[in-house]
């Protein structure tokens, strides 16, 4: 079985990226469905995908990525415009998994593809919204612990002395839940009792917990510090776009009063989180997890 696949792989190299591509730009348009309901507790099963003059989408008209370019972003049945974001939806999930599949053998590439598709949904919704829903908080956390027990390499364990690894992957994941989910919760509360307010969200903390039972401890480490850096660049670059070109495109993530009320991005203005720490922990995931663990590992030795 595997000497077929390694023979057909050799003689079509382009088959399978090509296949992983076009399944993650399909689950990318799924995603964008997720999205859009799941914070408005809508099916995200029925009814079919439809404009939101209420007429169905043809088939021919929800191809992932092309349909949009095609009908230039606008609906065939009324002509109303719709967001570039579905497309950029399913091209970045294409690109992902893609990325999957290219760095990490076929199993770990499987479980990066279920957590690309989990942080992508909760990089939106808490963008659009202010909140992570459990699905993507608790119940990633619980499938990150139940995944690393049995695929072993999802925390670079050999695949050889399958139930030591597997034991020894499931600790680093529960580790990396516990340690996550607690450093998170720590400076929520110290933060909240200097600043006499609340700080950060607990579904934050359920975020970075999930973070970490897929990336460990340093992975959790890397989104919470990492998650700050990136939203000190985007806000940053957000308020200069805002200067040079007006608000005729927002760049700049929600932000709301304590009161819930939409508001400019300033003192005592809340933004959502989970997008920084989302996109701190895919830059984990695909870039920097070798070079955090190494640095983890000489700080450690320091200390022996």
């Amino acid at each position: 079985m595997i000497s077929d696949y390694a023979e057909f792989a050799a003689a079509f190299p382009w088959f399978f990226p090509a296949a992983v591509a076009l399944f993650g730009a399909i689950v990318g348009s799924f995603l964008n469905v997720v999205i859009y309901r799941m914070p408005l507790e809508k099916s995200i099963v029925t009814p079919g995908s439809h404009c939101g003059c209420g007429a169905p989408i043809k088939w021919y008209d929800n191809i992932p990525v092309l349909s949009w370019f095609l009908l230039r972003g606008k609906a065939r049945c009324c002509g109303r415009s719709y967001s570039f974001r579905y497309a950029f939806v399913e091209l970045l999930t294409a690109a992902l998994f893609l990325t999957c599949w290219l760095m990490f053998p076929p199993a770990k590439a499987l479980c990066g593809m279920l957590f690309v598709s989990c942080v992508l949904c909760a990089l939106f919704i808490d963008l659009d919204h202010m909140i992570i829903p459990d699905e993507f908080t608790i119940g990633l956390g619980v499938v990150g612990v139940v995944l690393s027990v049995f695929v072993p390499s999802l925390h670079n364990q050999a695949d050889d002395l399958f139930f030591v690894n597997a034991l020894q992957s499931g600790v680093i994941s529960l580790q990396g839940l516990l340690i996550g989910s607690g450093l998170v919760l720590w400076i929520a509360l110290i933060a909240e009792a200097l600043l006499k307010k609340e700080a950060m969200g607990f579904g934050d903390v359920k975020f970075v917990g999930a973070i970490g039972a897929f990336l460990g401890w340093q992975g959790a480490v890397f989104s919470i510090f990492g998650g700050a850096v990136v939203g000190t660049i985007w806000i940053g670059l957000a308020l200069i776009w805002k200067k040079l070109f007006g608000d005729k495109v927002q760049v700049a993530p929600r932000a709301e009063t304590p009161e819930g009320e939409a508001t400019e991005i300033g003192m005592g203005a809340q933004i959502p989180f989970g997008p920084m720490l989302a996109i701190a922990a895919l830059l984990h995931f695909f870039c920097f997890s070798a070079w955090m663990d190494d640095y983890f590992a000489e700080l450690a030795a320091m200390f022996q």
